[in-house]
């Protein structure tokens, strides 16, 4: 395999480097989104990035946020991906464009716009002619903006990633899907490497070993992992022999794991998230982080060292330090290689000295050897100079081995300084060895030196700051400052001519000054009817939101009856069964059900269904669900249906359920431990009068996997217009045969299945024969058969932002004042308005929520901010990404004219309790 290593003027890649623009450099990358971050604040984020030492920023493009409806782009304001990249180039901070087109980054639908899933037949995320058509049109719009950014083109740019991660795809052909992302790639102009990152180290997987295109990895290990370096360095040496870099597109954000990366080769060290940010408007997506189903929060903040507020944090400092090392040794640095494992013998020495890893170590170009020594348990690594010249500082000699880490090093008139760290506790010898033994050799209380000749050795005391000082005959002078690793980190400036060393921290945003009291009003919302200002949408009753042209928000269902036609007699209307239940089929995201105005409850479905028992009782006249579509999958699971990357949203059918029949009891049953289903077994002539009856799944198998068959005949009643079959329970696949005929399959998180074709409103006997594979211990389910009457749609509407703005601006017009805390009544609504203050000299507020029972969505001017879901009730999920119950709420966008408002929808979300919001708490930021 070959690949696009860029043009020779600007970009070149090698086993043992990365050259930009004819120098070699590590590039130390920090994730920077501009749909995350306010514009105001793109160059304040780009300039803390720079101070903390970073010279690389990668930047993902989310098709879906320039594309919001099927041919309308926007690229203004906010969205002004070009002046973001005239931005980062006015900075000098080299870019990774990440375009996708499928781009995961935890934001709804990993970029790819929701109108793709109403496309019948399409494949995303592969070598299919419709998606890629589809992905040709948003390359059209990107690509070119890129070309526009690349070096020698006024930009930064040094490399352009296609799609994201591919290996955790099920691509069918990913030779073919990477291979025609490239063609469009180069055919728009692109000239810096093309690079596919692997999620999970799958390098063919990832990018088809498709010609013209470089590997790249994302590696998310245990931070204390020993064995790291050993997976690492095979990346290195499998790269290398294809004659590119080790390039880590993503890690974690630890710079203790960057370090031992770093003692493995790695060019571009990419910590995914050190600056957070916001997942502003509907962009949330739903994920699988902490369990299936977990909500990714509006605050996208994994605890890098930039708040999404910009608060630099401690792993700042970290950051600086390091920096300090890759520019020390600079291109000496940058083109060093490993130097392989090391022996047991030094393994044993450096574990006596309390470090379990290592030392590995790089070859410097030019001479010289790094040695790399980690404490996992501190998560502390050294990385140590070993024969390193010091011509490059005037001293004609070298540092022959050293215990402590040179952090900094400079060169004035009248002589140098170089400034080692070591951890506190110990003693940290360095031995150095001059061409010519120095006139004066002196050190304080806190250093110890000797000398043998030319040799000298000084021991630093890591408790504290020490000072040595060599004089030569001729006045040239070399100082040597030892610091404990705690001033190391706050080391700011080093003077050479008058050696003295300055410290100051990061600028801290302080984040602790709270804001005035805030005046509320309030107006209440019919819950179980549409807002006011919601778009009435032409849909056929079972399709998808996304098919009805809905992409985002809310949607209202609204229906007249639960029945097919009104009974024509009083007589025909009391013969109707009792209602036992609801049944929510194929729905998702967030569902909430009202019965003639009543409300029922919030549900979460996941894709799947829902039955919600009720007592007994009439079949209501109306019946209204709202759905909010929390966000698109950005990942691709098979738990659960919503969780699949074509998974739509919306409710697929709502049943009154009027029969509720357990069909535990009466099974026929065989086992075998088939690879498949016996097609013999499951013929509707398979002569089963010989197989043993039991209860469904009351076999006892002795294998380890089974493939249990289970039999029986089934009276359906005539009358219903929804049959449905449900294994509650189920922790294993079944494949379901109606009277020998393939029906479909289940599994735990989908353990429903629709009888309706296959039995129809007649009714009648049928053959049922269920096909259990189960391990031993998982439950098989109790299988139970819901009938009832499928609602009919009769409306249909929604609102996203600007929809619901409108709305909250109506309602605000019959708004009296108001206190928190503020109760709603179950599944009620309301609308809570403030109009915060001045931010003053700060970039705005971070607001901390308090109460139970409900879920917000908060508009700060003319945006919506953030999404909350507060504790309360089973329902519930995990909400995953930052904080779930505190969002930064940016000054900026309370500063344009008329837009000084906060409005908070607030929705009570527990079926038999209060809603209370008893505070919203802003600290100015």
């Amino acid at each position: 395999m070959t690949a696009n290593t860029g043009s020779a003027a600007a970009v070149r890649l090698a086993p043992g480097s990365v050259t930009l623009n004819g120098t070699g450099e590590i590039l130390l990358c920090a994730s920077l989104f501009y749909f995350r971050i306010p514009r105001a604040l793109w160059r304040k984020r780009m300039m803390q990035l720079k101070a903390l030492g970073y010279n690389a920023i990668d930047v993902y493009f989310p098709w879906n946020y320039h594309e919001r409806e099927e041919g309308v782009w926007d690229f203004s304001e906010e969205r002004d991906a070009e002046a973001f990249l005239r931005m980062a180039a006015d900075e000098g901070l080299w870019v990774v464009a990440r375009p996708g087109p499928y781009i995961c980054s935890e934001w709804d639908g990993g970029g790819l716009p929701a109108y793709l899933l109403a496309v019948g037949g399409i494949r995303l995320r592969d070598n299919e002619p419709l998606f890629l058509s589809h992905a040709a049109r948003w390359f059209e719009r990107i690509l070119p903006l890129l070309r526009q950014y690349e070096p020698g083109a006024g930009g930064t740019i040094v490399a352009v990633q296609l799609d994201n991660e591919l290996d955790f795809y099920g691509c069918s052909d990913p030779t073919g899907y990477m291979s025609a992302l490239r063609d469009m790639a180069l055919g728009h102009g692109i000239r810096v490497p093309l690079i596919a990152c692997a999620g999970q180290g799958g390098l063919a997987e990832a990018g088809g070993d498709a010609d013209g295109i470089v590997p790249t990895c994302n590696f998310y290990p245990d931070n204390r992992d020993p064995e790291f370096e050993t997976l690492a360095l095979a990346y290195h040496e499998e790269l290398a022999r294809r004659g590119l870099p080790l390039l880590v597109t993503e890690t974690n954000r630890s710079h203790f794991l960057l370090r031992r990366l770093l003692s493995c080769g790695v060019k571009l060290l990419g910590p995914y998230l050190q600056v957070s940010g916001t997942d502003a408007g509907f962009t949330n997506a739903i994920n699988n982080w902490g369990r299936p189903m977990a909500l990714m929060t509006s605050d996208y903040d994994f605890g890098g060292m930039i708040s999404p507020e910009g608060e630099v944090r401690e792993e700042g400092y970290e950051a600086r330090l390091l920096s300090r090392v890759l520019r020390l040794y600079g291109e000496q640095l940058a083109e060093a290689m490993p130097q392989g494992a090391p022996g047991e013998a030094e393994r044993t020495a450096w574990r006596e000295r309390g470090f379990d890893t290592g030392p590995y170590r790089l070859g410097l170009r030019g001479g010289g050897r790094l040695a790399f020594v980690s404490d996992t348990s501190r998560e502390l690594c050294l990385i140590l100079p070993e024969e390193v010249s010091l011509t490059r500082w005037g001293i004609e000699g070298r540092i022959v081995s050293s215990a402590a880490e040179l952090c900094a090093a400079v060169r004035g008139a009248d002589g140098s300084v170089l400034v080692f760290h070591s951890p506190e506790g110990g003693q940290a010898p360095i031995a150095l060895s001059f061409d010519e033994a120095p006139a004066v050799a002196t050190a304080d209380e806190d250093a110890r030196l000797s000398a043998a000749g030319t040799a000298y050795t000084v021991v630093l005391n890591g408790e504290n700051r020490s000072r040595c000082e060599f004089v030569w005959a001729d006045g040239n002078r070399l100082t040597i400052w030892g610091l404990p690793r705690r001033e190391a980190l706050l080391l700011a400036d080093v003077a050479a001519d008058e050696p003295q060393l300055s410290f100051a921290a990061p600028a801290l945003s302080a984040g602790v000054e709270p804001a005035a009291a805030l005046t509320w009003s309030a107006s209440a919302v019919e819950a179980h009817t549409p807002l006011r200002s919601a778009v009435a949408a032409a849909c056929a009753d079972g399709e998808s939101l996304e098919a009805c042209g809905i992409y985002r928000g809310y949607a209202w269902y609204e229906y007249d009856h639960m029945l097919d036609e009104p009974p024509h007699s009083a007589e025909e209307g009391a013969s109707r069964r009792p209602m036992k239940g609801w049944l929510v089929s194929r729905a998702s995201d967030i569902v909430s059900l009202y019965a003639d105005d009543a409300y029922v409850g919030t549900y979460l479905p996941a894709g799947a269904s829902r039955y919600v028992p009720l007592a007994d009782g009439e079949i209501p006249a109306r019946v209204s669900a709202r759905v909010e579509i929390w966000g698109h999958s950005n990942f691709d699971d098979p738990r659960l249906p919503a969780l699949r990357l074509h998974a739509t949203k919306g409710i697929g059918r709502l049943t009154a359920v009027t029969s509720e029949r357990d069909l535990t009891s009466g099974w026929r049953y065989v086992r075998t431990t088939d690879a498949a289903p016996d097609p013999e077994r499951i013929a509707a002539s398979a002569d089963d009068e010989r197989w043993p009856l039991t209860r469904f799944g009351g076999w006892h198998p002795n294998d380890p996997l089974t493939r249990e068959y289970y039999r029986r005949t089934v009276t359906f009643a005539p009358g219903p217009t929804s049959r449905t079959l449900w294994l509650d329970g189920l922790e294993s696949r079944v494949d379901i045969f109606v009277d020998g005929e393939a029906a479909g399959s289940i599994g735990p998180g989908d353990p429903w299945l629709p009888l309706d074709s296959r039995v129809g409103a007649e009714g009648g006997v049928r053959q049922l024969t269920l096909v259990l594979e189960r391990r031993i211990g998982a439950a098989p389910g109790r299988p139970v058969l819901l009938e009832g009457q499928a609602a009919v749609l009769r409306g249909l509407s929604s609102a996203a932002e600007r929809e619901m703005l409108a709305a909250a601006t109506l309602s605000e017009r019959g708004a009296v004042p108001a206190m928190l805390p503020y109760s709603l009544a179950p599944g009620g609504i309301a609308w809570l308005y403030a109009a915060p203050g001045d931010a003053g000299d700060g970039d705005g507020w971070r607001v901390f929520a308090e109460g139970a029972n409900v879920k917000l969505t908060v508009f700060a001017g003319e945006r919506l901010v953030a999404r909350l879901w507060l504790p309360g009730g089973d329902e519930r999920p995990v909400m995953s990404g930052g904080s779930p119950d505190s969002f930064y709420m940016p000054a900026a966008w309370l500063e344009e004219p008329g837009a000084r408002r906060l409005a908070v929808l607030v929705e009570a979300v527990v079926p038999g309790q209060a809603g209370e919001l008893r505070a919203l708490r802003l600290v100015s930021v």
